[in-house]
């Protein structure tokens, strides 16, 4: 970690990713996760749900022999076990370093404070003591983040940057893959043999907690498994 990647300030930040979102919107997925890990070097991190590891592998590539780049994945205590099994897996196989944040409260703590099943009466809340809060307290360290967010997942990521500010967490966030399709996506895991979770060959494209989450219909976009029947379609991380 440099004097340099310390010492920058909010607004420098902001007008770095202000200015790195034009310069890099055509760029592909391995030249912006270059731009980032020489930019913020430790101060960079991959934030993973363990759907796939394509952004992880990417940025494994990318740090060209230097440390590994740290892979965030957010232990709900609501996951499926196929989707654990992923994490372990890219920890065990791929040059990155993992790390897990748990919520404050244990499933069972939750429940006896708010009820059981929270995530029914109220999936916004549970969410952002099961996600939201957890995920800002380990990007503490960091200036940039980078997700897996896709344009053409659903109708509220179809305008989002490769290279962008989040004005919430007062970071520079990367969608290296943005501009990528479904096809993108298959084809880069074919090439690289990279992990992905087995849930996506089970009807389920968009993988998140157990209880808010279905296999999807045929006809459905990707995310209609997500929450389905309620009207939410985010959990609060990129909203």
């Amino acid at each position: 970690m440099t004097t340099a990647q310390e010492a920058r300030t909010t607004e420098e930040l902001k007008a770095l990713a202000e200015q790195a979102g034009r310069d890099l919107e055509d760029a592909d997925a391995l030249e912006i996760l270059q731009w980032a890990v020489d930019t913020f070097g430790g101060r960079f991190c991959v934030t993973s749900s363990m759907e796939d590891a394509v952004v992880a592998h990417l940025a494994s590539r990318a740090r060209k022999g230097g440390p590994p780049v740290d892979v965030v994945f957010l232990d709900t205590g609501y996951h499926f076990p196929e989707t654990i099994g992923t994490r372990d897996a890219v920890e065990a196989v791929m040059d990155v370093n993992v790390i897990t944040l748990t919520p404050r409260q244990t499933v069972a703590e939750q429940d006896a404070e708010f009820g059981p099943r929270l995530h029914d009466r109220d999936p916004d809340l549970c969410c952002k003591m099961r996600k939201v809060q957890p995920l800002e307290e380990g990007l503490k360290e960091y200036s940039a983040w980078a997700t897996g967010l896709r344009r053409d997942e659903s109708p509220t990521r179809a305008n989002t940057p490769v290279v962008g500010w989040d004005e919430k967490r007062q970071k520079v966030k990367i969608s290296p893959i943005a501009r990528w399709t479904q096809d993108d996506v298959d084809a880069y895991v074919t090439e690289h043999g990279v992990l992905t979770n087995p849930l996506l060959m089970d009807g389920y494209p968009s993988v998140g907690c157990a209880p808010c989450t279905r296999r999807v219909l045929e006809g459905e976009d990707a995310r209609a498994g997500r929450w389905a029947g309620r009207n939410k379609t985010e959990c609060g991380l990129h909203g």
